[in-house]
């Protein structure tokens, strides 16, 4: 593939779709309604992300066209922070390396959360340690990394509209699942709640949230159906 020339490929489009589609669903696992609504907006990003990274370039076509500006339709192009501000091949590369860094570590922390309730609700416990123990959402987390992640790699119009409607779907789920948990845990989950934040460790647990996250690919779980967040 041309990087110069690299849009059109539709088939690749579709393959990237499909392998980001089966990471998303196999470890988010949605079973409700609200569920299936928040995993479909993240679904739309990956459709508008790899639309735009191999198929049509919509938002260099509209801003070069409209807007007026100077943006060339290469492949390139795509890195796009890098075209806007002019930091060249070089910035390019970091913006490249910095926003896969975060997809990955946002991969990774999805997977870990997910094995981590997967045990606890088979053990009928409260999952509350090792990511748990420093997150209560860890596989939501997941899911702004790795969305983040591909802001910076490959932002896009459609993209950057659906990020933070991806951040308030699953914050207002966040909610209401806690509100479940209340019901099943009473005084357990009111404690824990108080102790571990929502989404983002403190600052000085990021070290060893990411050493936990680090460790998915030596402890993928077992291959069974997924459990939810809700635990």
């Amino acid at each position: 593939m041309d990087p110069a020339t690299s849009t059109g490929f539709w088939e690749l489009t579709v393959i990237m779709v499909v392998i980001a589609s089966w990471l998303l669903y196999r470890y988010v696992a949605p079973q409700g309604w609200r569920e299936w609504s928040r995993a479909g907006l993240v679904q739309a990003f990956i459709i508008a992300l790899y639309a735009e990274m191999y198929g049509f370039p919509l938002t260099i076509y509209i801003l070069s066209g409209f807007l007026g500006f100077d943006i060339s339709w290469g492949h390139e192009s795509g890195h796009l922070w890098a075209a806007l501000f002019g930091w060249g091949d070089l910035g390019a590369m970091v913006e490249m390396l910095v926003g896969y860094a975060l997809v990955f570590f946002g991969i990774s922390v999805l997977i870990e959360g997910w094995r981590e309730v997967y045990h606890a609700n088979r053990e009928g416990r409260l999952a509350n340690d090792r990511l748990y123990g420093m997150v209560r959402h860890p596989q939501y987390t997941g899911i702004f990394l790795a969305v983040f992640g591909q802001l910076i790699h490959w932002p896009t119009i459609p993209t950057l509209v659906l990020f933070p409607v991806i951040v308030w779907a699953y914050y207002r789920l966040a909610k209401r699942e806690e509100a479940q948990v209340i019901e099943r845990f009473g005084e357990e989950y009111l404690t824990y709640r108080r102790r571990v934040p929502m989404f983002f460790p403190r600052r000085g647990e990021w070290r060893q949230f990411l050493d936990e996250a680090r460790s998915t690919a030596q402890k993928l779980g077992p291959a069974g159906k997924p459990e939810t967040e809700k635990s």
